[in-house]
């Protein structure tokens, strides 16, 4: 059978092994651009994406043939390859063993898109685990941000 029309938004974050901030400004493009192509590569489309310093925020409209779980584990194996290769750090670059994916409505979309995309704004009046903590709150309880 043929899935014709799929509304499969996910809002992902990876973060850097013990949350250390190694990717700097001057690679964080670079590191975008590769992530936007692997997502690409796997027929699902990329919407947002910002790599911040200790965690990367991406937004994915992912096709049905692939599953969320897959979808990351291609991106941080890809992306930890292309970092250690390219040799973007110093000394050996890895991603936590866990991500966390939280599904987005439709109507939400814009409003993650931005989400995303403020992330420097945002990181100036909070840290990445009070960020956390509110998204854990936030998609166990249904409140609003």
């Amino acid at each position: 059978m043929k899935i014709e029309y799929n509304n499969l938004y996910t809002h992902f974050v990876l973060t850097t092994y013990q949350r250390m901030p190694v990717i700097r400004e001057e690679i964080r493009e670079r590191i975008e651009k590769y992530i936007t192509g692997i997502v690409s590569n796997n027929s699902s489309k990329l919407y947002a994406i910002y790599a911040n310093p200790e965690h990367v925020h991406m937004l994915v409209s992912r096709s049905p043939s692939i599953s969320e779980l897959e979808l990351v584990l291609v991106v941080a194996n890809s992306s930890e390859r292309f970092i250690n290769s390219n040799q973007l750090i110093k000394g050996k670059f890895a991603w936590q063993q866990s991500a966390s994916a939280f599904s987005v409505s439709k109507s939400d979309v814009d409003r993650v898109c931005r989400y995303i995309l403020n992330q420097p704004e945002h990181h100036r009046r909070t840290t990445f685990e009070e960020e956390y903590q509110e998204f854990i709150k936030h998609y166990q309880t249904g409140m609003k941000r």
